[in-house]
């Protein structure tokens, strides 16, 4: 069953968020009534004082009280509704992002760096929020304060509200000059940080490598750089925001002079009251904020663009590999056939034309030099790469017809570089179980590692499996990082178990220990191991050499140790290494001092 996501849409968002909405408008409508009501009885109180009626005017005033407290109660739960909305949006849009993010595979991670896409799901989600909240809740109270501000000045002077409103023109045409700027430089400024963010991440994860070359002071001045650059962006639209304040604050002001000196004039010519003057400027301060408040909104509504522009490239981006239409079968039999596999990287050919059968149960082994398509092969079985179609056939069925969950959780796959997350040792381990805390999924994690020949180590450190090993493994060698994912894999259970070279990264004593396991995988499983050790491959049940990307022999262990091939001449090289490594050895313990007693040469030279 699929789940149904929250629209990923600024559109779809703002449907979703009416009903909130709604209620914020009713509570921004009451508020912008008593602000009406205010000013209404602010006129009568103000005219009732300097008529001498003290009681109706202290009346007034405690009527007066009220409304403002009431604006004040209905004000707060306006904003808090109102805002509530865009903190719903962020937390879903960013929901959506994840899962699309784990959607999509290299070829997309290939174009968008981990600091740019870390920037979109903060910097830019952050303005998206804003759009979709306060942004919302103060055009809604644009409108309304606009809305009641001018049925007041309307009441009290026609003549006077048009003179006030003559700079208005003039304001939407500076406001729309602004908006046309300030979609552009707020992108710019958002990409800008993008790229420094990136390149921060990329050097706090390479800090060990940037000490160990002592390139400090190169790295110090591409960040400048890139500083410098998000510097002059930031500037140019801060200059172009911090501008739209006092250019709008000064065309404002002319229609408060027209006020103060038509209005005086009205005043004196006794066409209004000193009540309604002073409602009346109160009155033309609300009109006013709202006609301010429109390049304050433009701003912030160009902002909310540009970051939804950045976010929508990840939302509207496509995975390369994707579900097969088929549904996943009850139970797979772990039965794997490759029919005349070819694979590229562009217009380079890295595989052509491998054939392979892996009954259930059985093992089969991939040896070849580097380079000739080892780790491509084992990562198409899972569709970690784009497969062709009708190449790789899981019980009869082309994988690319299958959901991919249920392909992956039946063909696991251990890295030869793998990744492990900033969590415990324990939890990397244990990364496919839904509770690795359990009592149950302790026992497994523990296992597991046993198997993997770690478990010992993990538990020398200083908290045991619950040590964090850092952000990607920083606390373990790479020997340890491969021996824990390949405990992940032990933990996951697949039917069949694809190893990429779980050996590179060991000492000969460890993978004594790792063959060992690797025998106990081959009697519950099926495997596929690729490795460049005659002595790993010697034990499955078949054995294919790959050279330039073709199966160029294939056969048992005996019957390729004596063709006189390739894979003959890898037997005779690491027999060679591994005598000279013993010679090695020898030598390095010959040359311990040893304390003995003096012989009687030594002793008759001594006397």
């Amino acid at each position: 069953m699929t789940l149904k996501l929250p629209p990923s849409t600024l559109a779809g968002q703002f449907r979703r968020q009416l009903p909130y909405y709604a209620i914020g408008l009713v509570f921004l409508g009451a508020y912008q009534s008593a602000q009406y009501l205010f000013n209404v009885e602010l006129s009568r109180a103000i005219d009732a004082a300097t008529h001498g009626l003290k009681e109706e005017a202290l009346r007034g005033g405690a009527l007066l009280v009220g409304l403002a407290l009431l604006g004040l109660v209905v004000r707060i739960f306006s904003r808090v509704i109102m805002f509530n909305a865009g903190r719903r949006a962020e937390y879903e849009l960013r929901n959506n992002l994840l899962r699309k993010l784990q959607t999509l595979d290299s070829a997309f991670y290939n174009q968008m760096s981990p600091g740019e896409i870390m920037s979109r799901a903060t910097n830019d989600l952050t303005q998206v929020r804003l759009l979709l909240g306060f942004a919302i809740l103060n055009l809604i109270n644009t409108v309304f304060g606009l809305a009641g501000a001018l049925a007041f000045t309307l009441s009290i002077s026609v003549k006077l509200t048009v003179a006030a409103l003559t700079p208005l023109p003039l304001l939407f045409f500076v406001t729309s000059r602004f908006a046309t700027h300030m979609f552009s430089r707020q992108k710019a400024n958002q990409e800008a940080l993008g790229k420094l963010s990136d390149f921060v991440q990329s050097s706090i994860s390479g800090t060990r490598v940037i000490r160990a070359f002592n390139l400090e002071s190169g790295e110090t001045e591409k960040f400048e750089e890139k500083n410098q650059s998000y510097l002059e962006k930031s500037l140019g639209l801060a200059r172009l925001r911090g501008s739209m304040g006092p250019v709008m604050q000064a065309i404002t002001s002319i229609g408060i002079l027209i006020v103060f000196w038509y209005g005086g004039f009205l005043l004196v010519e006794g066409e209004i009251s000193q009540g309604n003057f002073v409602a009346f400027f109160r009155a033309l301060g609300q009109l006013t904020w709202p006609l301010m408040a429109v390049g304050f909104l433009v701003g912030m509504f160009q902002r909310g663009r540009a970051g939804y522009a950045r976010l929508k490239q990840v939302y509207d981006a496509e995975p390369t590999i994707s579900d097969g239409l088929l549904p996943a079968p009850a139970q797979y039999q772990g039965h794997l056939q490759v029919k005349n596999l070819h694979f590229s990287y562009g217009e380079e050919d890295v595989l052509k034309g491998i054939d392979f059968e892996l009954p259930p149960g059985a093992s089969v082994a991939f040896v070849g030099r580097t380079g000739s398509g080892k780790t491509t092969l084992a990562r198409l079985l899972p569709r970690l790469l784009d497969c062709p179609k009708q190449s790789v056939f899981l019980d009869g069925l082309d994988i690319c017809d299958l959901p991919l969950l249920s392909l992956r959780h039946t063909i696991g796959y251990a890295a030869q570089n793998p990744f492990l997350f900033s969590t415990t040792a324990g939890e990397n381990i244990g990364i496919s179980l839904d509770d690795a805390y359990c009592e149950e999924s302790r026992l497994t994690i523990r296992d597991a590692a046993r198997r993997a020949h770690i478990l010992d180590e993990l538990l020398g450190l200083p908290d045991g499996l619950e040590t964090v090993v850092g952000e990607k493994g920083v606390q373990l060698s790479g020997g340890q990082k491969q021996r824990v994912a390949l405990a992940s894999a032990f933990v996951l259970a697949p039917q069949i178990l694809v190893l990429d070279d779980p050996l590179s990264a060991v000492d000969a004593k460890t993978e004594a220990g790792i063959l060992n396991a690797i025998d106990e995988q081959m009697q519950e499983r099926g495997v596929v191991l690729i490795t460049h050790r005659v002595a790993a491959a010697a034990r499955c049940d078949r054995i294919y050499v790959l050279d330039e990307g073709k199966v160029v022999e294939s056969g048992t262990h005996a019957e390729l140790e004596i063709s006189g091939g390739i894979y003959a001449s890898f037997v005779q090289e690491q027999k060679i290494e591994s005598e000279l490594s013993r010679l090695g050895e020898l030598e390095l313990s010959a040359d311990e001092p040893v304390q003995s007693t003096p012989s009687i040469s030594e002793t008759g030279a001594e006397l």
